[in-house]
């Protein structure tokens, strides 16, 4: 009965451990595909005066996946079928902090609402701001992601010391 309940331990202290890593791992990942996106757009806007709603369609499902579906959200605003809240646009999505939240928001909010010049230039600020964005996700990928893996084998190195 000891070893189960050590093995249940060790088992929740490593999985604890890892879910905190997954959210590092995910905002890194869902800020590089948002630098991904802004660069498509100012791509795709100044040369091929594309629609902002057919370069969402064209994304792949790699991309499509790592934004978690604000993509989505922001397709079904151009559609008029809801407005545009942060609710809205952030729906499903909890590892983000609130000022990445209001930041994206704003993007989202002013794309495709100017005259191609402004679009560009507002595409490109957002763009070294999303790469700002990005730099601090993988520090803290880095610091903050492996160590909560490292502290959930310490605790439960720490629990089967304990129970021994």
């Amino acid at each position: 009965m000891k070893i189960v309940i050590i093995s249940i331990l060790i088992f929740t202290a490593i999985y604890i451990g890892i879910f905190f890593s997954k959210k590092y791992r995910k905002r890194m990942q869902f800020f590089q595909s948002v630098v991904m996106l802004c660069q498509k757009f100012d791509v795709e806007i100044n040369y091929s005066k594309e629609r902002v709603k057919n370069i969402l369609l064209s994304l792949d499902d790699k991309s499509k996946t790592k934004l978690h579906g604000i993509d989505k959200n922001y397709i079904s605003f151009l559609n008029q079928q809801n407005p545009l809240t942060k609710e809205l646009l952030f729906k499903g999505i909890s590892f983000l902090k609130e000022d990445e939240k209001d930041v994206l928001f704003v993007f989202f909010k002013s794309l495709g609402r100017s005259d191609l010049d402004s679009q560009s230039k507002e595409i490109k600020n957002h763009l070294q701001r999303f790469e700002g964005i990005y730099k601090d996700t993988e520090v803290d990928n880095k610091k903050y992601g492996s160590l909560s893996i490292k502290l959930a084998i310490i605790a439960s190195l720490f629990v089967l010391i304990l129970f021994i």
